[in-house]
This record gives structure tokens, sequence and C-alpha cells, in this order.
């Protein structure tokens, strides 16, 4: 017995949690919501019934009174023409019919007791229902701000680990760029020390003093130039006490 009632414990367990996970408040609230219209409904029809049931039986209280009224009548015009036999049995039918009237008196009397508290009831149940919606809505609506609090909350969460993948790619992307920076670095200045050759052409001498010869020999020719274009009487005399021709 304690295997089996373990056993019988364990799917019970187990079945709650597939129906917790299965059920939707929202739909359980709407279901709720409609079993109580039902009743109403049942309720007022009840109501309706024994307001139609009541109006008959005053109906047929209004026909016996009035059947009453004309036996009555009736036994006086018997008396009139001496029919004193005939006035006797009208009166035993006027009895007859006020005990049914009587009877009848009662039965409204009961039914209007009923009426009115299946109004009250009916009234009740219209004001519980009433709450109840407002309460059914106001509960959809807060879980369904906590629905989107949740979905808002796991995409952030997504979004935080996915920018944590992010800023470790930035940090070994920023440190390849230093250490490329630092490489470049080192290589210049073994470059200005000497101990790498620069095939560029800026380290070489032979160059250089070519180079410096070139815009000597320009600026020379640019010399003179200006010389030949200014007048005889202002030429300047050449280096060496020699006069330009």
């Amino acid at each position: 017995m304690g295997v089996l009632s373990r056993m019988s414990t364990v799917v019970k367990a187990k079945m709650n949690r597939v129906l917790d996970n299965a059920e939707d408040p929202r739909e359980t609230l709407d279901y709720a919501y409609t079993k109580q219209m039902e009743m109403l409904r049942d309720v007022k029809k009840g109501v309706v019934e024994m307001v139609t049931a009541k109006r008959r039986l005053v109906l047929q209280a209004t026909k016996v009174k009035e059947n009453v009224v004309k036996l009555d009548a009736q036994a006086r015009q018997a008396m009139e023409v001496g029919r004193e036999d005939l006035a006797r049995l009208t009166l035993q039918r006027k009895q007859t019919s006020l005990i049914e009237l009587e009877g009848l008196d009662g039965q409204i009397a009961g039914m209007e007791l009923e009426q009115e508290k299946l109004t009250h009831a009916e009234q009740r149940l219209q004001a519980k229902v009433e709450s109840f919606r407002t309460r059914k809505e106001v509960i959809k609506a807060q879980y369904n701000a906590a629905q989107a609090q949740v979905r808002i909350g796991s995409a952030l969460s997504g979004l935080s680990e996915e920018m944590g993948d992010i800023s470790l790619a930035v940090e070994r992307a920023e440190t390849k760029t230093e250490t490329m920076r630092a490489k470049a670095g080192a290589i210049d200045e073994l470059v200005e020390a000497g101990v790498l050759e620069d095939y560029s052409g800026r380290g070489d001498p032979i160059a250089q003093e070519l180079e410096q010869l070139s815009a000597s020999q320009n600026v020379e020719n640019e010399l003179a130039a200006l010389r030949g274009s200014l007048p005889s009487g202002e030429r300047k005399s050449l280096p060496g006490g020699q006069q330009q021709s």
C-alpha cells in the first residue's frame, strides 16, 4: 500500500503540473463568468415563470369573483320569483366558488412571496456577476501585463547574453589592434636604428646625396634665370668676380 500510495501521489503531482502548464487563467476566468451568466439567466427565467404562473392564478381568481357576484344575483332573482330551492342551489355553488377563491388567494400570496425571494436572489446574483466580471477583467489585464514583462525580460536576458559575447569580441579586436600597432611601432624603431634595411630609398646615403645635388642645381638654375631677367645695369656680379654676359 505504501508503494501504491507514493505512485498515486507522484502521478497526481505530475498531472497537476501538466494541468498548471496547460491552463490559461484568462480562459478559466471567462469560463467561470460564462457559467455565472448561465445561472443568472436560469434565475431570471425562474422569476419570469413565477410571474406568469401568478398572473394565471390572478386571472382565474378574477373569474371566480365574477362568478360569485353572478351567483349571488341569481340567488336573489330565484327568491324574488319564489324559487327557494333554486336559490339554495345557487348559494351552494356560491360557497364552492368562495372556497375556491380562498384557495386561489392563498396560492397567489405564496407565489408573491416566492417571487420576491427570487427577485432578491436575482439582484444579489446580478451584483456578484458584475463584480466578478470587473475583477475578471482586472486579473486578465494584470496577467497580460505580467506576461508582457516576462517576454520583455526574456528578450532583455537574451540581448544581455548576446551583448556580452559582442563585448568579448570587441575586446579581442581591440587587443589585436593594439598588438598590431605595437608591432608596427617596433618595426619603425628597428628601421630607424638601422637594424632593418629600408628598401624604400629613404635610408640610402647615395640616393640622399644625389637628391641634395639635384636640389642645389635646381636652385642655381632658377637664380640664373632670375639674373637674366634683370636689366644690365642691375645685374650683380657672379661669384669669383665674373659678370654675367
